[in-house]
């Protein structure tokens, strides 16, 4: 069994950043702008947010963090992400999930500038994603192959299960894994809480990617020997063993699943370092103006 090192992968991809980003600036071009808007204080939130502009340090970028209370209307949201579309500095934003319930996400999502939209969940980022063009593709996904090609794990002619249907990372990883590249040629099948037959088709699978936020649901049992595991599941749940008094659990029992497999991620430090660099490579891809120009 060899442990999927998130972390690693994403500091080498920051310092690839890095250097890229040195060079730009060597050559008297224009320093990458990231925007994040957060709206609220929801803590998971926050925390992510304050990664984002940390990692934006990192690799050199300028960064921009635009806070507002609850209470912000969609209007005044709204006016504010034509505000970002329309400013020639910044080359790509993200608003920062969830937003309060008075909020249509949906309709946040598609007032982004589709050419600004470094989290790649706009209609038409995910519609030429589908199809194989050249798009922004949403983070995690993203992360996710580029893990399965920095490890060189073989996905052509394999059989992929993906347990979770999110627009976030179930829907377009499965489009991605079955897509004609590599990572990808493998046969997919998506999985959900309606899925009769869900065991049976995991133990079909070669390879597992479990996304449905359902803490430790992929049991041993569930999985064939030698088969590699890709958990994205993230889920705060109670333990006295930590200071916080939490600790973040994944969708898969790995305790018990990683003896079986081949490759493994581990949560924490799996694929979530993973979903940073992604959103830091589109803003670098919209910076140079590499998929719209």
């Amino acid at each position: 069994m060899q442990l999927i090192d998130g972390k690693a992968v994403a500091d080498q991809i920051k310092q690839e950043i890095a250097a890229e980003v040195a060079q730009i600036k060597a050559n008297g071009g224009k320093t990458p702008h990231l925007a994040v808007i957060i709206v609220g204080h929801d803590g998971g939130s926050e925390t992510y947010v304050a990664h984002k502009v940390k990692s934006c340090e990192q690799v050199g970028f300028k960064s921009t963090k635009l806070a507002f209370e609850a209470s912000i209307t969609e209007e005044e949201l709204l006016a504010q992400i034509k505000l970002l579309n329309e400013d020639p500095d910044v080359d790509g934003f993200i608003v920062q999930l969830p937003l309060p319930k008075h909020i249509s996400e949906q309709k946040v999502i598609e007032a982004i500038d589709y050419r600004k939209d470094v989290d790649g969940f706009h209609p038409i980022n995910v519609g030429r994603m589908s199809i194989g063009l050249p798009s922004f593709v949403s983070a995690t996904p993203a992360g996710i192959l580029e893990l399965l090609k920095r490890y060189d794990i073989k996905t052509s002619g394999k059989h992929c299960v993906v347990i979770g249907r999110s627009n976030i990372v179930g829907k377009p990883v499965s489009m991605l894994m079955m897509q004609k590249a590599c990572p990808g040629d493998a046969t997919v099948t998506v999985c959900h809480s309606r899925t009769k037959n869900l065991k049976e088709l995991c133990l079909q699978a070669d390879i597992i990617i479990a996304a449905l936020g359902s803490p430790k649901f992929l049991k041993a049992d569930m999985v064939k020997e030698g088969a590699v595991v890709i958990d994205v599941g993230t889920t705060r749940v109670p333990s006295p063993l930590t200071k916080t008094g939490f600790k973040l659990t994944g969708d898969v029992d790995f305790e018990n699943v990683a003896p079986k497999c081949s490759y493994i991620t581990p949560v924490p430090g799996g694929v979530g370092p993973m979903t940073i660099c992604s959103l830091l490579r589109n803003t670098l891809l919209a910076g140079k103006k590499a998929i719209y120009k």
